[in-house]
């Protein structure tokens, strides 16, 4: 779960912004916990101090701090993937997700999961808006490449150099995200069921 990022665009740390009574952290938490995917690496940095009692109560996810996440979302990555193989060194894969996809759910990283397995394809991405992105399943095959990742670089880039070896997943709420207020008042109109 990368959601180190200081959401610049919003004003305000998006991890806390309220949805249906929870938090976008804790909402996309949840999601990860009751799916398939165990442990759960949760990559926590910019407003920390404020973030990480969200979690409070949620005591089976692994929790670590990005001191460098101004350097951005790859620096979140490789904390995040070597926090997991610290917890779970034999890790067959990885899926990266953020908080601020409020309808990511654990049946849509369920679906990730079984389609990587279904295909053997080494990726398994979301796909909304003519794109392919978050959440997004990586084969461990594809760790020493996250690992290297520098900057402001995701791992969307992966995505696209090795899209023969990568199956999508359709999520057209993926491109429902949150990086502005009106973004957010826009989630708020939504009547969109659980």
């Amino acid at each position: 779960m990368l959601a180190a990022g200081g959401s610049a665009r919003l004003g305000e740390p998006k991890q806390t912004l309220r949805y249906h009574g929870k938090s976008l952290l804790q909402r996309a938490v949840q999601a990860a916990l009751n799916s398939v995917c165990q442990p759960v690496v949760v990559v926590l940095g910019a407003n920390i101090k404020t973030t990480l009692p969200e979690l409070g109560g949620i005591s089976a996810v692994q929790v670590v701090e990005n001191p460098a996440w101004q350097d951005g979302m790859a620096s979140s990555i490789r904390y995040g993937l070597t926090t997991m193989l610290q917890v779970k060194p034999s890790v067959a894969g990885i899926i990266l997700m953020v908080c601020d996809q409020p309808f990511a759910d654990a049946a849509l990283l369920d679906k990730l999961v079984h389609e990587k397995y279904k295909t053997g394809k080494g990726i398994a991405a979301s796909a909304y808006n003519g794109t392919l992105g978050t959440p997004v399943l990586f084969d461990k095959v594809y760790f020493p490449e996250l690992l290297s990742l520098k900057g402001q670089e995701g791992a969307k880039k992966l995505v696209f150099r090795y899209s023969e070896d990568a199956v999508s997943v359709p999520f057209p709420l993926g491109s429902i995200d949150v990086d502005t207020p009106a973004d957010y008042a826009a989630l708020s109109l939504l009547q969109t069921p659980d």
